[in-house]
């Protein structure tokens, strides 16, 4: 660990920066692990070109810009990521301004400035401007020039950041944060995250993931000084160092793409807008009973139990005693508009009771989440609406619980689901930690000595996961017959909850977390199914939800 902060150096353009590098310089601001020590801005002139010129090319963009016009009156979004703050009002350091040769869309810093750069010792440099960088500037910190590249580097290079994505139909949306070389784009990683692509709108696409991804910038930051550097470099993932990039550079669309684009934008909302004047979608539950103690793996088998129209059943967990099986369930009725918590009896039969209510308050909870502890149940349901993690106490089966107290507070965070390892209780949960960011996207651990507790340790590596394929929780971790660990995760990136993958845990320590993801669970085997989002046995029984496609007349 070092001793002393990281001296960052910031690359701008103006003393205008987005809101959101706002708010990641405010992280940093007030970290113990990095001061900003130097502001290098741009000096040179935006655009030398004659007014002439200027115009004469803006004809081939003239569609694009309006495009992006009405896409902001038409698609709001709060907090607004791009709403431009001033980087003085933050940050209080020396400035130097520089006038970099430009070669074509080069940047070269001049000796002289190089040399007064130097002065100053840098550890990190972060771009927030200027366009490529090359020459001896990628040299001059200690640790390089770190900047984020808005989009996948192994399927999209070039831009704009989120266009292509909504225009092509894309599933997800991708960032990396990079250490910049000579080789454009071929950077050495340092983090990368993976989005739900909002299929409607740039606006609300890049707002949502350039919320998310601010925070890559302050955990490697921090990581590094947690770390020596060379433990630091050595635990990055260099997997993808001799890739090869075979797909077209992405460029600013023309005329013609940006309208053939609305067209194809426009009918999708269309589509939308007439399937939902015929159709509902309704969370049902799907079960399956096997002769013997082991999961049922064919999903076209499985027998379904289907609420009635007015509400819907979802985030099944099972208890199973006396040889009766109880699903504690997520209800929710569509006039209410909030989740609670409800409990049904089902037979090996396939009978099952009405469910009946067991947890309720007037902010809306969700998958319960249910453990024994020393002969007791006990149950987390979400409750992120309450900015919090509680935990119930069975005080009479099935039906008498009541609250016991707060695991975590201020903190929104969704599926909790607990492991207990290696005399350790293991917390997962995905949390959305901006404003205007997905709950979708990235999985974090915490763990502690005892299950009750409020002083949970965030695990180092968090996020776990950083990729909406698989992060958030899907039900219970499981052990197959050699004690592996498999954790259960939703594929939200055709559409939340669409689909399940199944991930073995293969690294699990208080310094470390790693797994694999060695199966999904496609909603396929029923035309009517449009999503499947948990799964979870008891015994002979297996149980998940699914999304039904259902006429509303």
């Amino acid at each position: 660990m070092m001793n002393r902060k990281l001296k960052i150096g910031l690359l701008i353009d103006s003393d205008n920066i987005p809101n959101w590098a706002y708010k990641m310089l405010e992280i940093l601001n007030s970290s113990d692990y990095a001061e900003i020590s130097l502001i290098i801005k741009n000096g040179s002139s935006s655009n030398n070109k004659s007014k002439f010129r200027t115009i004469y090319e803006l004809r081939k963009k003239l569609v694009w810009i309006l495009y992006n016009k009405l896409d902001s009156k038409l698609f709001k979004v709060t907090p607004d990521a791009f709403k431009s703050k001033r980087v003085k009002d933050l940050v209080s350091c020396d400035e130097i301004v520089v006038v970099p040769k430009q070669k074509k869309f080069s940047d070269y810093i001049i000796e002289d400035d190089i040399a007064e750069i130097k002065k100053y010792d840098l550890d990190v440099l972060i771009r927030l401007g200027f366009r490529i960088l090359r020459g001896d500037i990628l040299k001059i910190a200690r640790y390089g020039i770190w900047s984020y590249h808005h989009g996948d580097n192994t399927v999209n290079r070039g831009g704009p950041a989120g266009t292509w994505e909504v225009f092509e139909n894309w599933d997800v949306t991708g960032v990396i944060l990079q250490i910049l070389s000579e080789d454009l784009d071929g950077g050495l990683k340092l983090s990368d995250s993976f989005s739900a692509t909002e299929k409607l709108s740039i606006k609300r696409n890049k707002n949502k993931y350039y919320w998310k991804a601010l925070n890559m910038m302050p955990r490697k930051l921090k990581e590094l000084h947690a770390l020596s550097p060379d433990e630091f470099f050595s635990s990055l993932d260099k997997s993808e160092d001799l890739d090869f990039y075979s797909n077209r550079l992405f460029l600013t669309p023309t005329n013609s793409q940006v309208l053939k684009a609305m067209a194809v934008i426009a009918l999708r909302k269309i589509n939308s807008l007439v399937y939902n004047s015929f159709y509902f979608n309704q969370w049902i539950l799907l079960f399956k009973f096997n002769s013997k103690q082991e999961w049922s793996k064919s999903f076209f088998r499985f027998k379904k139990i289907v609420p009635p129209k007015d509400r819907f059943w979802a985030d099944p967990f099972i208890v199973e005693k006396d040889d009766k099986y109880y699903l504690y369930i997520e209800e929710l009725i569509y006039k209410e508009g909030l989740g609670k918590i409800s409990v049904m009896e089902l037979d090996q039969k396939g009978n099952y009771t009405k469910p009946k209510t067991i947890i309720e308050n007037d902010y809306h909870m969700s998958y319960p989440f249910i453990i024994e502890e020393d002969g007791k149940l006990y149950l987390i349901p979400e409750t992120a609406a309450n900015n919090s993690v509680d935990i119930y106490e069975c005080i009479e089966f099935p039906y008498n619980w009541r609250f016991k107290q707060t695991l975590m507070k201020g903190i929104q965070a969704l599926d909790s689901t607990i492991l207990k390892h290696d005399n350790k209780y293991w917390l997962f949960c995905n949390i959305k930690e901006n404003n205007g960011a997905s709950s979708l996207d990235e999985l974090f651990l915490f763990y502690s000595d005892s299950l009750f507790t409020n002083e949970w340790i965030s695990h180092p590596k968090n996020p776990i996961v950083s990729d909406v394929r698989r992060s958030r929780p899907a039900g219970n971790i499981f052990r197959d017959e050699q004690d592996n660990l498999y954790r259960p995760s939703q594929d939200c990136a055709k559409r939340y909850g669409h689909s399940m993958k199944i991930n073995k845990i293969e690294v699990l320590t208080t310094n470390d977390y790693s797994e694999k993801t060695v199966n999904s669970i496609l909603p396929n085997w029923d035309k009517k199914l449009l999503a499947c989002h948990s799964i979870n046995k008891q015994s002979k029984l297996t149980i998940i939800d699914g999304l039904l496609k259902r006429r509303r007349f």
